[in-house]
């Protein structure tokens, strides 16, 4: 089987663009840009035949049968079940929605297609992570105590206006979704504090007003806790999408400074004439794993968001063609998705505790 796909929004996008022609699952490959310079220059430049100005029109087009969403995420809602009501296989970037009932929305509309919806957490595939899901394969954490998500980008600039009145708790799947995969579990409660007053000239009316929030997760097994801060604005760090994990054996702590390698911590015995126990620290090298995709993607291996790309494009491909729900489907997405949503609430109400919502396939 071949899948036909088209990919909609071209600034992003074109990042996965040759990854889709170079598949071997994938047969016809579209773009779709409602900028015309921007459909005319990435099209020539990919030598790409098809190409749409709209998402309505790429729907109609019945010699495609799977769409890949990456465009701003005010539009994510409306155009997942656009996408949905056409039957056509639906992969997104993130966050699945803003919102607790276009969750549901979303996860009823693809019961009811039929068809698959993947969200593309980054986050989930980033060398880093796969580097720690091999550590806790082996048991060498031991037993989870703790976790932490640190996420800072800066947005001043050119960034487009819509992201100053986002809460940054709305886009925290790339921290919340590795920590929650890694621990197969998920988020039962939050609470949260906005920290700082966004300045006059960055807020929106009637929306976000702080340029960081930082929250406590508890986490369904294990008695587990999880910190998660989140930054858009005022917040002198430099870029990072970071995790870390602690068990009772060793810990992870991704790096620093981002060119950095991440430090392995093991436990040591306890030596009974000495206080404590040493927690001896070692750089680790995380391999990218081209062997985890077909030869063919090779070249995007070591490409942007630790080399997540090309194993994005192969799960969502393969649970096409294989007939099965992604690794991300509706349900996944929607429950690393909604810790960040409750915990933007919990900030608006002082850091009250929110249930946060369970989901099921």
């Amino acid at each position: 089987m071949k899948v036909s796909i088209v990919v909609v929004g071209l600034g992003f996008g074109e990042a996965f663009l040759p990854i889709y022609q170079r598949h071997p699952n994938v047969g016809r490959v579209g773009i779709c840009e409602s900028d015309q310079r921007l459909l005319r220059e990435i099209g020539d430049r990919h030598a790409v035949e098809d190409r749409f100005s709209s998402l309505e029109r790429a729907l109609a087009d019945d010699r495609y049968n799977a769409v890949h969403l990456v465009t701003p995420v005010p539009l994510h809602v409306e155009q997942t079940l656009e996408t949905l009501a056409a039957r056509k296989h639906c992969a997104c970037a993130v966050p699945i929605a803003t919102d607790l009932d276009d969750i549901y929305n979303i996860i009823e509309a693809q019961k009811k297609a039929g068809v698959n919806y993947m969200m593309m957490e980054t986050g989930a595939y980033t060398r880093e992570f796969l580097y720690a899901r091999d550590m806790h394969a082996r048991g060498e954490f031991g037993n989870f105590t703790f976790f932490r998500g640190v996420y800072h980008q800066d947005l001043e600039g050119a960034y487009p206006r819509y992201w100053r009145a986002q809460p940054p708790m709305h886009y925290a799947t790339h921290v919340v979704g590795p920590i929650l995969c890694l621990a197969k579990t998920r988020a039962t409660s939050v609470s949260c504090l906005g920290a700082g007053v966004l300045r006059p000239d960055i807020q929106q009316p009637g929306g976000n007003t702080f340029p960081l929030q930082t929250a406590i997760f508890r986490l369904a097994d294990g008695n587990m806790a999880a910190e998660v801060t989140r930054s858009w604005f005022q917040t002198a760090r430099g870029y990072t999408e970071a995790f870390s994990a602690y068990g009772d054996r060793a810990g992870f702590e991704w790096q620093q400074i981002e060119w950095e390698d991440p430090v392995v911590f093991r436990l040591g015995p306890v030596q009974p004439e000495r206080r404590g126990r040493d927690a001896v620290p070692e750089r680790v090298k995380v391999p990218f794993r081209p062997y985890l995709f077909p030869s063919e993607l090779a070249d995007y291996t070591e490409g942007w968001h630790g080399g997540s790309h090309p194993h994005l494009v192969h799960e969502f491909i393969s649970s096409i063609v294989q007939n099965r729900p992604p690794a991300i489907d509706a349900a996944v997405a929607a429950t690393w998705t909604a810790p960040g949503i409750c915990a933007n609430l919990s900030s608006l109400a002082n850091g009250a505790l929110v249930e946060v919502p369970a989901f099921v396939t």
